[in-house]
């Protein structure tokens, strides 16, 4: 008989009290919250390295243990009598069915763009009934990697119409930026090279993002690229008797090509 989905998640909220209890697991008791968080942001990250394989097999057992990561610290508040599993899915369910409207109420929406327009017009609401402000640009998390933070808060400033009015006009401000960057390198001005090339990144950003680009994926992928021609070019020195750390930034370079030659020629062979 198969178990339905509700029965194996009470198993799983069962397995995580036994564990968390007297006689339990010496490991899993000397949990905190603050000890948990690397994890948490571990699992997400494979989560993420799961999806880019296309590995469904990958992909199951990683969103178990980044699932396994919230029932931790839902027992961990349960253990503090903060609130419990039932709390957090009712609250849960309470805010899918309230933010959206066009499907559980009579509200109409007239594609994606809009449907995540009236998404923030409620969270807006719901704060204003709880006597605060909602900035437009509010639910960016700091701790967000610096290219995917950039990216989320200029599409919401977008939401608004805050924004280039196309790629083209978001690159003129990256060159604009890069001009200044330069000026600042020439001058020796460490910090002020700093807040240039921060500039140069954000405004990138926006170009990757007007042009329906991740710029983290993007990032990613060109540091994967990096890393995989780095690593050829380590072994094709390796098969010549030398290595990386004997040779001349010329040398170096020659190497490199060659590397970049080969992926080439197996990428024109695949293709």
């Amino acid at each position: 008989m198969t178990e339905s989905p509700g029965a194996l998640f009470e198993r799983l909220l069962a397995i995580m009290a036994r564990l968390r209890e007297p006689g339990g697991c010496p490991w899993d008791r000397e949990q905190t919250r603050p000890s948990l968080k690397p994890y948490l942001i571990e699992e997400a990250y494979e989560v993420l390295e799961a999806l880019d394989a296309n590995d469904p097999g990958a992909l199951r057992e990683e969103l178990g243990d980044l699932l396994l990561q919230v029932v931790f610290h839902a027992r961990i508040a349960v253990e503090r009598q903060e609130f419990d599993m039932t709390d957090l899915l009712r609250q849960l369910n309470d805010k899918m069915v309230s933010r959206h409207p066009h499907v559980f109420g009579d509200a109409a929406v007239t594609g994606p763009a809009d449907a995540l327009t009236q998404w923030e017009a409620i969270k807006r609401q719901e704060a204003a009934r709880r006597g605060e402000q909602r900035s437009v640009l509010a639910g960016v998390p700091r701790a967000l990697p610096a290219l995917v933070r950039a990216q989320r808060i200029q599409s919401k400033a977008a939401r608004v119409k805050f924004d280039w009015p196309d790629a083209q006009g978001a690159w003129e401000k990256v060159e604009e930026e890069m001009r200044e960057a330069a000026a600042a390198l020439a001058a020796g001005d460490g910090e002020r090279v700093a807040e240039e090339l921060g500039d140069v990144l954000f405004s990138l950003v926006n170009v990757a993002r007007l042009s329906n680009i991740d710029a983290e994926d993007a990032c990613q992928q060109a540091i994967e690229k990096f890393r995989r021609r780095f690593t050829e070019m380590e072994a094709d020195l390796t098969a010549r008797g030398t290595s990386v750390s004997s040779q001349s930034p010329a040398e170096l370079e020659r190497a490199w090509a060659r590397a970049k030659s080969r992926e080439r020629a197996r990428n024109e062979a695949t293709g």
